[in-house]
């Protein structure tokens, strides 16, 4: 009769499972979570010495050492030690096809991982340095990026399938005789897409653009596939449809080179001619005293219900609003000076009755006093 270590030793440890026994899958899960401790315990130390020696700015090469080390997953590291640790102990051709397959799948997906992180790195450093000076070649990377890992987790997906045995020939095949009924389903998100294609390619308006769209006006803070948003001047996002958008009439002012300022002003009917002919060049020298303009023209428009009428056109050499509002109060501020020293007076709705009374001496009496009644 054997006793209980014996059996436990000839018996259970020395049965066969899966190309190793189980006193070999014991010593293998042994140093399988052995390993995988010191493997994050390394990871561990590495990503901390990058912190601290590196200082508060990384180079772009510990930045990705640092963010490769961030997105490395514990199942990989589990089946990398469990590939080493079968390898170590020599087990049989069934036992590493099964560990050999694992390992595969975990790297699969830890390349998609890890392709994914480097891909959104470098679309965020990209954006960092080229904001300012070139928003729209950010629009565009951005845009890049998304198809980038987008083709990316495709492979990754079908790798995996591939390793698990699935017939990818057959199931792309599948996939599109699908996609053109999922496509004529889904029309107008397929618009939105293509519409943001065609925003990446022909810069329309790129991020940090400010837009007019019918009332609707801000400045450009992401551009999607499906939608662009819009940070308003009161403090809300606006979302626009890409399709809806394109087919608006868009006003860009970011690109806006100069702007045209017309403006018009009425003096009253008794102003001296003199006055009037001197206007005209007067306007003329208040507005290229302020610098930063482009006199175009100004002169007696026309003749008013109740003013003389003066139109003006100049520009500001500045896209600015701001600037633009300075030089237009400036300009309004000399207009009035001069007006008020030359004695011309600004024309307001006025207007003169004439009372023609019908009759004699007394009907024009009595007209005149019934009008003083009236007043009165």
């Amino acid at each position: 009769m054997l006793d209980l270590n014996t059996f436990i030793d000839e018996t259970l440890l020395r049965t066969s499972f899966l190309g190793g026994t189980v006193e070999q899958w014991l010593l293998l899960l042994g140093a399988v979570v052995l390993t995988t401790l010191l493997l994050i315990l390394l990871r561990r130390v590495i990503a901390w010495r990058l912190t601290v020696y590196a200082g508060r700015q990384m180079t772009p090469t510990e930045e990705v050492v640092s963010d490769v080390l961030a997105k490395t997953r514990v199942y990989f590291l589990l089946a990398l030690a469990l590939y080493g640790g079968a390898v170590f102990m020599g087990w049989d051709e069934r036992g590493m096809k099964l560990i050999g397959w694992l390992l595969t799948l975990a790297a699969i997906l830890q390349a998609g991982r890890w392709g994914n992180s480097l891909l959104t790195l470098w679309t965020e450093r990209y954006r960092r340095r080229h904001l300012a000076d070139n928003a729209s070649s950010v629009t565009t990377m951005q845009a890049f990026s998304f198809l980038g890992r987008l083709v990316l987790w495709s492979v990754v997906l079908l790798l995996a399938l591939s390793n698990l045995g699935v017939d990818v020939t057959a199931l792309i095949a599948g996939v599109g005789v699908t996609g053109i009924a999922v496509g004529l389903a889904l029309q107008n998100v397929l618009g939105d897409l293509f519409a943001s294609l065609s925003i990446v390619l022909d810069k329309p308006f790129v991020l940090g653009d400010f837009l007019i769209v019918g009332e609707h006006i801000g400045e450009v803070e992401h551009i999607g596939l499906k939608s662009t948003r819009v940070r308003s001047l009161g403090g809300e996002q606006i979302i626009f449809s890409n399709g809806d958008l394109l087919s608006s009439r868009i006003r860009n002012y970011k690109r806006m080179i100069e702007r045209r300022v017309l403006f018009s002003l009425g003096v009253t009917y008794q102003t001296p001619h003199a006055n009037l002919a001197a206007i005209p060049s007067m306007l003329r020298e208040i507005i290229e005293a302020q610098g930063a303009t482009r006199f175009d023209r100004a002169h007696f428009k026309g003749y008013a219900d109740s003013s003389l009428t003066f139109e003006v056109v100049y520009y500001v050499l500045s896209a600015e609003y701001n600037r633009y509002m300075d030089i237009q109060q400036a300009v309004n501020l000399a207009i009035y000076e001069r007006f008020e020293q030359k004695g011309i007076d600004f024309a307001y709705p006025t207007q003169t009755v004439y009372l023609q009374p019908s009759g004699g001496k007394g009907a024009a009496t009595n007209g005149h006093r019934e009008l003083e009644a009236l007043l009165t």
